[in-house]
C-alpha cells in the first residue's frame, strides 16, 4: 500500500470544557467527520492504517523549550478552572486533561508518517490530527496549536533521516507563524504560507505576514509569505499561486521531503476562511506536490471548521495521494485582480533570492501590503461572529458543489497502453492494462481514409487499438493511457477528430517534435494546440500557439509551468493530448514531468501518442506517471537562457489578455 494513514481516536479526548465563542470551533467531530467520510468512500480501506503514538518529550523538545513541555505535562493534573485561568495567557487556545496526550499524539502521528515515507513502508501519506499545530511557538501555545507538529516532523526528518532540505508548504488560510518563527533563519527548510490577511486586519494580526518578510540572516529568500488581501480566493487563485510562485522556487530548491500543513479553513464553506476554493482543488494541489521530492508528501492536518468542507477535502487529498485523478476543476479559471496583486508582490520580494522568478520575464515592484499602524483595528480571534445569511448561502452552494462531485465517478481502469510492439509490455507495472482489442475495423478504415500512411499494416493496426483506447477514456471506462504508432502525425490529426466527434467539448493539444496543425481544423474555440519545437515562439492566434524546447532545466520548467499549464488549466479541456512526434527532443524525465502535470486539467482524460521510434523505457516510464507515481528528478537545476525568457514574456504579452491564468500580476488600471 502506497499511502499511509496516520490516526488514533484518543485524539478526539480534548474538547472544550466551558463557554468559549472564540474556541468552539476547534472540536473533536473535525476528526471524526473526516475519518467517516474516508470510510465511506472505501478510501481508508485503500491506505496503510497506522495508529499514532505519542512523541517523546525529547522529540518535542527538537523545537520546545524543556520548561513549556513541562508546563504542557502539568495541565493534566489542573482542575477546570486552573485550566480555563491558564488559557487565558495565550491567544485562542483552550486546554483539557487530556490536551497533552492529545498533542503528543498529533505530533508522533507526524513522526510516524515521516518514518514509514522515509523508510519507504509507504511513498506518501497524510496525518489526521489534533490539535493543529502551525501557530504554536517555541514556548507559547497559539490559536489551537499546542505543540508544532510540522515544525517537529521537519527538525525529526534531518536529524533521523539526515535529510538535508525540506519543503513545507502551509495553505491553512491563517498564516502559521510558528513555523515561520522557527525556520526563518534556516535555509534548509523552505516555508510557504498562503493565508487570509486583508492588509493586516485578519488574525493573528503580524506585520510578518506580508510578502516582504523573507527570512532572515543566512534564511532569507527561505520564507515564502503569499497574503491573500480579500476574501472569496478561489480555485483559479490557488492554482495561480502554485504555477507562479510556489513551484517555480520549490522546483530550484529541490527538496527531499514536502510536508504539508494541510489546513481547510481556506476551502468553500469555511467560517474562518470565507474562501471559495472548492474541496477538489486540494487534489489539484496535492497532484502538484507530488511531482517534487520523488513523490514523498506527508499532509498533516491543520484546521478545518466547516465538517462537510473538511472532510471532502481531506478525500481529495487522500485520493490524489493514491494516485486517482482529479476531478475538473468548477467554475471560471480566471484569477481576481486582488489575488493578481499579491502574486505581484511575493514574487517582486523573493526574486532577489530565486532566478526562477527572475527567468519567467517579470520584474515588478514591490507593493507592501501591510495597513498603517493606526488604522489597525482591534484583535478579533478566530472564531468570531459570522453573517449567519451569508453561511446559509456559501452552505448551499456547497452542497450543490459535492452534488456534482459525486457524479465524478473515477473510472474502472486507471491507466491502460496500447502498444505496436508486444515486447515493450515487459517494462509495464502489472497493474496498469495492457490493451490488446481494436475498434471494430469498419470505423478504423473510415480514419484511415483521412492519410494513406494509416492505410500500411502496422500504423493500420495501431490506429485500431488507439481508436478502441480513446473511445474508453471518452467512455469513462478509462482515465488515461498510451498508445505507440509508426504514423504519429497522421493519427493525431485522427484521435483529435474523433475525440471532438465523440463527445469531447474542449481538446488540449500539446505536440511535440515534427508535427503540424492540421490545416483545416475547425476555428470554433474546441480546440487549443500547442507546438513545443522549432527556435521560434509565436502565438499565430489564441488557440495556436509555438514555443521554442528549451535546452536547460529552467527554460523546460518555465515553459511548462508559465505556458503549458496555465493555458490548460485556463482552457479547462475534458480531453488532454499529448503527441511525441519524431524528433521532439525530450529526455525521459521531462516527457514524464509534462504528462504528469497534465493529468491535472481534463480530471484525469490524458491520451498520449508515442511515435514507435521512441523507447520501451519511455513508454514505461510514461505509464507509471500516467497511473500516479511521481516522475523521475529532471537532475541539477540549470537557468535558463535569454531567448527562453524572450520567447516566454512574448507569448505571454500576447496571450494573457485572453488567458488570464497566464497573469502574474494585476493589470494596471483595471480596479
Amino acid at each position: 500500500m502506497r499511502t499511509a494513514l496516520v490516526y488514533h481516536e484518543e485524539m478526539t479526548a480534548a474538547r472544550l470544557l466551558w463557554d468559549d465563542p472564540e474556541c468552539e470551533i476547534e472540536r473533536p467531530e473535525r476528526l471524526t467527520a473526516a475519518v467517516e467520510r474516508l470510510q465511506q468512500g472505501g478510501l481508508e480501506q485503500r491506505c496503510l492504517q497506522l495508529a499514532a503514538r505519542e512523541a517523546s518529550e525529547a522529540e518535542l523538545g527538537l523545537v520546545h523549550s524543556p520548561e513549556y513541555v513541562s508546563l504542557m505535562r502539568g495541565t493534566q493534573a489542573l482542575s477546570t478552572e486552573e485550566l480555563q485561568a491558564l488559557s487565558g495567557q495565550y491567544d485562542a487556545v483552550y486546554f483539557h486533561p487530556s490536551t497533552f496526550h492529545c498533542a503528543r499524539l498529533a505530533a508522533g502521528a507526524a513522526l510516524q508518517l515521516v518514518d514509514a515515507v522515509l523508510t519507504g513502508t509507504a511513498h506518501n501519506g497524510l496525518a489526521l490530527v489534533r490539535p493543529p499545530g502551525h501557530h504554536s511557538q517555541r514556548a507559547a501555545a497559539n490559536g489551537f496549536c499546542v505543540f508544532n507538529n510540522v515544525a517537529i516532523a521537519a527538525r525529526y526528518a534531518q536529524k533521523q533521516h539526515g535529510v538535508h532540505r525540506i519543503l513545507i508548504v502551509d495553505w491553512d488560510i491563517h498564516h502559521g507563524q510558528g513555523i515561520q518563527y522557527i525556520f526563518e533563519d534556516d535555509p534548509s527548510v523552505l516555508y510557504f504560507s498562503w493565508h487570509r490577511y486583508e492588509h493586516g486586519r485578519f488574525w493573528p494580526y503580524l506585520r510578518e505576514s506580508d510578502a516582504d518578510a523573507v527570512g532572515l540572516g543566512p534564511g532569507q529568500g527561505f520564507t515564502v509569505n503569499l497574503p491573500w488581501n480579500q476574501v472569496g480566493m478561489g480555485n483559479a487563485d490557488y492554482m495561480a499561486a502554485f504555477l507562479h510562485v510556489l513551484l517555480p522556487v520549490a522546483f530550484e530548491f529541490d527538496p527531499e521531503l514536502v510536508l504539508v500543513s494541510a489546513g481547510f479553513d481556506s476551502a468553500i464553506g469555511d467560517p474562518e476562511g470565507q474562501m471559495q476554493a472548492t474541496p477538489e482543488c486540494f487534489a489539484h494541489l496535492t497532484q502538484l506536490l507530488q511531482v517534487l521530492a520523488g513523490g514523498r508528501v506527508c499532509a498533516v492536518l491543520e484546521g478545518g471548521y466547516h465538517l462537510e468542507s473538511l472532510s471532502q477535502s481531506v478525500c481529495m487529498v487522500v485520493k490524489a495521494l493514491l494516485g486517482d485523478p482529479a476531478p475538473p476543476l468548477l467554475g471560471p479559471m480566471v484569477p481576481q485582480h486582488s489575488a493578481l496583486e499579491s502574486i505581484q508582490s511575493v514574487r517582486a520580494a523573493q526574486a532577489p533570492h530565486w532566478t526562477s522568478l527572475w527567468q519567467q520575464g517579470s520584474t515588478p515592484t514591490l507593493s507592501l501590503s501591510t495597513c498603517s499602524p493606526e488604522r489597525r483595528p482591534s484583535p478579533v480571534p478566530p472564531g468570531g461572529p459570522k453573517c449567519k445569511a451569508a453561511e446559509a448561502q456559501t452552505s448551499a452552494l456547497l452542497s450543490s458543489l459535492l452534488d456534482q462531485l459525486h457524479l465524478c465517478a473515477t473510472p474502472p481502469v486507471r491507466t491502460a497502453v496500447a502498444l505496436t510492439a508486444p515486447a515493450a509490455a515487459m517494462v509495464l507495472p502489472p497493474d496498469i492494462l495492457c490493451q490488446e482489442e481494436s475498434a471494430p475495423r469498419e470505423e478504423t478504415q473510415a480514419w484511415a481514409r483521412l492519410h494513406e500512411a494509416l492505410t500500411q499494416d502496422t500504423a493500420f493496426t495501431a490506429l485500431g487499438k488507439v481508436l478502441h483506447l480513446l473511445n474508453g477514456i471518452l467512455d469513462g471506462q478509462v482515465s488515461s493511457g498510451i498508445a505507440t504508432t509508426p504514423a504519429a502525425a497522421s493519427t493525431l490529426e485522427v484521435v483529435l477528430r474523433q475525440g471532438l466527434s465523440h463527445g469531447a467539448q474542449r481538446v488540449f493539444c500539446v505536440a511535440l517534435g515534427q508535427l503540424d496543425r492540421p490545416p483545416d481544423l475547425a476555428s470554433d474555440g474546441r480546440t487549443l494546440w500547442l507546438s513545443i519545437r522549432g527556435k521560434e515562439a509565436a502565438a499565430l492566434s489564441t488557440l495556436h500557439v509555438s514555443v521554442p524546447l528549451s535546452g536547460t532545466t529552467g527554460g523546460f520548467l518555465s515553459c511548462i509551468l508559465a505556458l503549458v499549464l496555465p493555458l490548460a488549466y485556463g482552457f479547462q479541456p475534458d480531453l488532454v493530448l499529448v503527441a511525441l512526434g519524431p524528433a521532439h527532443g525530450l529526455q525521459d524525465p521531462q516527457a514524464a514531468l509534462l504528462a504528469a502535470l497534465l493529468r491535472g486539467p481534463a480530471g484525469g482524460r490524458v491520451l498520449v501518442l508515442v511515435e514507435q521510434e521512441s523507447t520501451c523505457q519511455l513508454v514505461g516510464v510514461l505509464a507509471r506517471v500516467l497511473h500516479g507515481d511521481p516522475p523521475p528528478s529532471l537532475g541539477p537545476f540549470s537557468v535558463a537562457s535569454p531567448d527562453d525568457v524572450q520567447a516566454l514574456v512574448h507569448l505571454r504579452g500576447q496571450l494573457e489578455a485572453q488567458w488570464e491564468m497566464l497573469q502574474v500580476a494585476a493589470p494596471s488600471g483595471v480596479p
